[in-house]
């Protein structure tokens, strides 16, 4: 789906309603620039959490999410932090289905070399609400020829 942006302004938004759930602090999520995709998530955390290297967890957000029909949210690693503290999102984008009505929470993984510690209202992760389309998935004999071909991983070149 492809948008002119001067055909887009910052009043169209999708109505994205959240559930506080009893362990939230803080307020709603926010984007932290005009023309963010993402909104940033903060760890609801009763006790600072420490990733040793390569070690994952799911961060709770206190929050539950009512996706419409035909979005998804995704989760992303913040850039800031995956380049200072390694740490990432290991399934990105991570996805939360229109239909699912659990808390969110983020499984993040230290990559770095050294104990990274997530602290109580720290932004975690980002979060990207994308429009879905579902594929009528079709048997065939056949398929249309490319010039690609079966060539796979690294065929295109470095």
């Amino acid at each position: 789906m492809c948008f002119n942006v001067s055909m887009l302004d910052n009043k169209n938004k999708i109505a994205l309603k959240v559930k506080k759930l009893s362990h939230f602090k803080g307020e709603l999520p926010a984007y932290q620039s005009v023309w963010a995709s993402g909104f940033d998530i903060r760890a609801q955390l009763e006790l600072p959490v420490t990733l040793s290297p390569l070690q994952r967890d799911a961060i709770p957000t206190g929050l539950i999410f009512e996706i419409p029909p035909g979005f998804e949210l995704q989760v992303r690693p913040r850039s800031g932090l995956s380049l200072k503290k390694g740490l990432s999102v290991p399934n990105s984008p991570g996805t939360i289905d229109s239909d699912y009505r659990g808390e969110l929470k983020i499984i993040v993984i230290n990559l770095s070399d050294k104990d990274v510690i997530i602290e109580d209202q720290q932004r975690v992760a980002q979060v990207v609400l994308c429009p879905v389309f579902q594929a009528q998935l079709k048997w065939a004999d056949n398929l249309n020829a490319t010039e690609r071909g079966v060539k796979g991983f690294g065929s295109t070149g470095v």
